[in-house]
């Protein structure tokens, strides 16, 4: 490890991995580049704990395209990532996401989003109530009056084969990565000048990128700098069903989709079983090492709802269940991209509230350009810049799970 790197990265997770693989493929940086990472085994990273889910059905354009672009990253992933013999295949099931509908203010969400979305080139279709109930006939749709769905561009994926297949290539074009912790950094007036380790090392840095999940807070506060963003506790339960509705689907090759039930409840295949979850009665934010599921909401909230969906879903079994931790942005659920205004060589990629694996692969390219070029050259990420943080101007999104 050498005394000093061009661009220093704090955290090596998914965010971390795709900022330091589209700097080192990219011919116009020559530069050195060192990812730090605590923990190695990425246990307990909201990477390896989510949903690995993504779509392109959200209510803001810039979202809409930053889906898009992870869909077409993710379809070439195995070509772009190979390493040597190694092709990383993240077995994407295009399944897509399924929004239901049944108040009126959820009718005028839906079609709200459908024209940004058609806008886009994104390939989501409305239906109505009968044609919902013939493409998916074993939903009860009595109650439903709209839904949304994404018949290409959306489905799910291996999560960590996507964070490891970045730091693989990344590694192998000539980033670094380091086993340690960023406990302090120095300031020489409007820059950040080093890091310090907790291993005792001191590192010099040209650019210090901010990927740190939910503990975004953290490393900001060492620069002296804040962002809003705080760790929020989700629990993801996996199902058996006795009657599985996987045969009954007309569409998408006979596979059921991501369905997001009007009382926020979220159903999906997982091999031969399902992943769901919700939306927290509470929602605290929780403590750093507190990854205990909440049990209860499996039965008081899930069951009963996809219980009244679906009768494929009345006698089920709970097989597994986990908890982690989204980093959660409290001033509008939306990533933070950019320079700091006035401490400008650091960069923050954070507060992606649930969405950092899908918007990984866009905000890696996207912070790569704001390096490399000092400006976004291929996607536009202007609007979630940090300067809406100081601002204090949301940039809301309707389309939040």
């Amino acid at each position: 490890m050498k005394d000093r790197y061009d661009v220093v990265i704090v955290g090596g997770a998914v965010i971390g991995s795709a900022v330091a693989y589209f700097l080192t493929a990219n011919p116009d940086f020559n530069g050195s580049v060192l990812v730090i990472e605590r923990d190695p085994t990425y246990l307990r990273a909201s990477t390896s704990l989510s949903s690995s889910s993504i779509r392109n059905q959200f209510s803001n354009a810039v979202n809409v395209r930053i889906g898009q672009f992870g869909t077409a990253f993710i379809r070439n992933f195995a070509e772009t990532m190979q390493v040597g013999d190694d092709r990383p295949d993240l077995g994407f099931h295009e399944g897509g996401y399924l929004f239901l509908a049944r108040t009126p203010e959820q009718v005028r969400t839906l079609r709200e989003n459908h024209v940004v979305q058609r806008e886009c080139g994104a390939d989501v279709v409305l239906w109505n109530r009968d044609e919902l109930a013939e493409a998916f006939p074993h939903l009860r749709t009595d109650d439903i009056q709209l839904a949304s769905y994404g018949r290409s561009g959306e489905g799910w994926f291996n999560n960590t084969g996507l964070m490891y297949g970045f730091k693989a290539k990344a590694r192998e074009l000539g980033a670094e990565y380091v086993t340690d912790e960023a406990i302090a950094m120095e300031r020489d007036g409007n820059r950040v000048t080093s890091a310090t380790l907790k291993s005792g090392n001191r590192i010099g840095a040209g650019t210090v990128v901010n990927a740190s999940g939910p503990r975004a807070a953290l490393t900001a506060r060492m620069a002296g700098l804040d962002i809003p963003v705080e760790p929020r506790k989700r629990t993801i339960f996996v199902f058996d069903c006795a009657r599985s509705p996987e045969g009954s689907a007309r569409v998408n090759r006979g596979r059921l989709p991501m369905m997001i039930d009007p009382t926020g409840v979220f159903c999906r295949p997982e091999g031969r079983f399902f992943l769901t979850g919700c939306p927290p009665v509470e929602d605290p934010a929780a403590d750093w090492d507190d990854f205990e599921p909440r049990y209860e909401e499996f039965e008081e909230i899930i069951w009963p709802a996809l219980a009244e969906r679906s009768k494929a879903f009345e006698a089920i079994k709970l097989v597994n269940q986990w908890a982690g931790h989204y980093d959660f942005n409290v001033l509008d659920h939306n990533l933070v991209v950019g320079r700091h205004p006035e401490v400008t060589n650091f960069v923050f990629a954070n507060g992606f509230s649930g969405h950092g694996l899908q918007q990984g692969p866009a905000a890696g390219r996207g912070v790569s350009e704001l390096i490399i070029y000092n400006e976004f050259r291929t996607l536009d990420l202007g609007e979630v810049g940090y300067e809406r943080v100081v601002a204090n101007r949301p940039f809301l999104e309707k389309a939040v799970i």
